[in-house]
């Protein structure tokens, strides 16, 4: 209890609990407008987000099984919520793959519609960052995407697509390279999410 990061005593001390208590209040306030949206639509947050992962990735990661580790869900909640959006009219299911018991899922017009109307659920927290020099804003990048990958190698995050785990990406002499691009990547051209990522074989460093 003593040395709980929940603990204020604690993070008056400890630097590391006070970051960690702050990312679960940020965490707060990305659900609380997330389901603000939600509830003016008559979504779940869950529906909201598959929606839109769906319209901006590739056809291979909108599946069943991509989904449940995207999310860190179970493949039985994402056929759950897959099946009450197709009784909504707002994804499609194509079955036009090599392996007919699966499907890709694919967004109606309606679907397309709704992510219009939702997407921009998290502005309020962009919002506040315009305030802040552009210098502090890249080393707090700087550290959230290398948190991201160690969360990810830690086990924590299932998936995540970020450079410092593509193969394409190496680094020398303090510089962030990538292979793909054929180009020197600046602090701020670092992705968190990137469309053309490959993941690194097991074993190799960048």
């Amino acid at each position: 209890m003593e040395n709980s990061i929940f603990n204020p005593k604690n993070q008056e001390k400890d630097i590391s609990s006070k970051i960690v208590a702050g990312l679960e209040r940020i965490s707060e306030s990305f659900k609380v407008l997330l389901w603000e949206k939600a509830k003016l639509l008559g979504l779940s947050p869950i529906q909201i987000q598959l929606l839109i992962f769906i319209a901006y990735h590739k056809t291979e990661f909108c599946n069943v099984s991509h989904l449940a580790k995207e999310f860190n869900i179970t493949k039985a909640t994402v056929s759950d919520v897959v099946r009450v959006l197709a009784a909504k009219g707002m994804i499609l299911k194509d079955y036009s793959s090599v392996d007919s018991r699966s499907y890709i899922i694919q967004l109606s017009d309606l679907g397309k519609t709704v992510v219009t109307e939702t997407e921009n659920f998290a502005d309020p927290l962009k919002e506040q960052l315009k305030d802040i020099e552009i210098a502090d804003l890249e080393k707090l990048f700087r550290t959230l995407s290398k948190l991201i990958y160690q969360l990810n190698q830690n086990g924590i995050l299932t998936v995540q697509r970020t450079c410092y785990g593509c193969k394409f990406y190496e680094q020398s002499e303090n510089k962030d390279y990538c292979n793909l691009l054929s180009k020197e990547l600046m602090n701020f051209e670092i992705r968190l999410d990137c469309l053309e990522y490959e993941e690194r074989p097991a074993g190799k460093i960048g």
